[in-house]
């Protein structure tokens, strides 16, 4: 009865039983009741197949420019053979950790600070690339990696933050100064018009003036010499005026 009783195994839903027989790989049994021979045969581990969270982070560590940040993380992982999670490696739950934290290093280390403050998707990608080659072999797939938070001296942080502020205002002037370009090149088109017709410098003149009487609601007197300047060539009538 006891060795009866010994043979009968419940293996949940979500997980998978490693059959062995007379110390070799025999079976991968579950879910449900699994029946084993007495003293011939023994599970030696059940695997769970349901999806696991594993933290991991990366402490003072050094980037491709010295500088020591600290960055979280979390990897989303599932077993898809149980067998090869069994034989294949001795304890699959620490070293899908140890992988994972030697991966982070690895990719803090080949890039700037700034560099991987702003490209969390682009780091989580190749995170992911580079665990999933690691652990393929253990029967594992990843599904994803997630960045937390990525911890940055706070000196550092305002070096970085005049940095970039010094980097805007350099774009914000490069930008005037093209639109000054543009906007001196348009007047020495117009300047070139004034030239050869005379009597559309004059009009522009008043255009401004009256323009200005508009914004103001003041009043402007014109002497008669400048008004008598604005007489048509070919009509010979004087143009009218603004008050």
């Amino acid at each position: 009865g006891a060795l009866a009783a010994s043979s009968v195994h419940i293996v949940m839903e979500w997980e998978r039983a490693v059959v062995m027989r007379f110390g070799r790989f025999n079976r991968v049994a579950g879910p449900g009741i699994v029946f084993t021979w007495p003293v011939i045969e023994f599970y030696t581990v059940r695997i769970d197949q349901r999806v696991a969270a594993t933290y991991f982070g990366a402490e003072e560590t050094l980037t491709s420019d010295l500088v020591p940040i600290n960055v979280d993380a979390v990897l989303f992982w599932m077993v898809w053979d149980a067998e090869k999670a069994c034989l294949e490696v001795e304890n699959y739950y620490n070293s899908v950790s140890l992988v994972a934290q030697t991966a982070l290093r690895d990719a803090i280390g080949r890039g700037g600070a700034a560099e991987v403050a702003i490209r969390r998707e682009q780091l989580d990608r190749e995170l992911k690339r580079v665990l999933e080659e690691k652990v393929a072999p253990w029967g594992i797939t990843v599904l994803s990696v997630e960045i937390r938070d990525i911890v940055i001296p706070k000196d550092l942080q305002d070096t970085m933050a005049a940095a970039a502020k010094a980097e805007r205002e350099k774009d914000a002037r490069i930008v005037l100064a093209e639109v000054e370009k543009d906007v001196a090149a348009m007047l020495h088109d117009a300047t070139d018009i004034y030239k050869e017709d005379e009597l559309a410098f004059k009009l522009r003149q008043m255009h401004l003036v009256n323009q200005s009487l508009r914004e103001s609601s003041g009043s402007l007197v014109v002497p008669s010499a400048y008004a008598e300047g604005f007489v048509e060539k070919a009509s010979g009538k004087a143009a009218p005026t603004h008050e």
